[in-house]
């Protein structure tokens, strides 16, 4: 990809989402009805890893990607973590966030206004990585690094979980928002590359015919 592609694919999902509404149903594109199922689905995927639930991470701090209003991080993160910190593209889904999260909105710490190419984690600084729906929107070269990038940021027991549309027979490109949708092979190939080990991969259940199979990822 040339830079002046680069350029433009990332400038066309950047001015996709500021026409977005700062919603649910504008975040999941019409569909806040499988929210409940989505959260369901990650809590069940997560917990095991849980100091909590059995497992050796601890719950301190988690990081939301591509964190929109903050629909994972009051659902799911703020309930089991003590802080979340949030890194999302478009300002305006960040304002929008802490009168979105309410009364545990004092929880959310800091608040990176950055696209996820952009975005370098702290080093050694969370428990917890997630990121969902949001990967389609790097280049390969820029998902690889960020891998790279959120290994070094994740504490010593930490994980990074990936949860992402996954595609049948090859990649397909959506050009109204600029995304990518990946096949399991290639998600599988770029996450060998970055050095992470795929701790469990698991199909998400409960979503509704003619969407993406959704899978989740807990890598180390």
């Amino acid at each position: 990809m040339s830079l002046e592609e680069e350029d433009k694919f990332y400038g066309d999902a950047k001015k996709y989402w500021e026409g977005i509404t700062p919603t649910v149903d504008g975040m999941l594109g019409g569909f806040a009805k499988i929210s409940p199922t989505d959260i369901n689905g990650s809590h069940a995927f997560l917990r095991p890893f849980l100091v909590v639930g059995g497992g050796k991470t601890e719950t301190t701090r988690a990081l939301d990607c591509g964190a929109g209003i903050g629909r994972i991080t009051k659902r799911l993160l703020l309930p089991i973590f003590k802080t979340v910190d949030m890194v999302e593209l478009n300002q305006k889904f960040l304002d929008e966030a802490r009168s979105f999260i309410g009364e545990e909105s004092s929880r959310v710490d800091k608040l990176f206004c950055s696209g996820l190419q952009d975005f370098t984690p702290k080093v050694g600084t969370y428990d917890v990585i997630w990121s969902q729906w949001v990967l389609g929107h790097l280049t390969d070269d820029h998902l690889l690094k960020f891998l790279k990038r959120c290994q070094s940021g994740l504490t010593a027991n930490g994980i990074l979980i990936l949860k992402e549309n996954i595609s049948g027979q090859d990649r397909e490109f959506d050009e109204l928002d600029s995304s990518y949708t990946r096949t399991r092979e290639e998600l599988d190939k770029v996450i060998s590359q970055s050095g992470l080990n795929i701790l469990k991969c698991e199909k998400q259940k409960g979503f509704p015919k003619g969407l993406y199979d959704v899978y989740m990822y807990a890598l180390q």
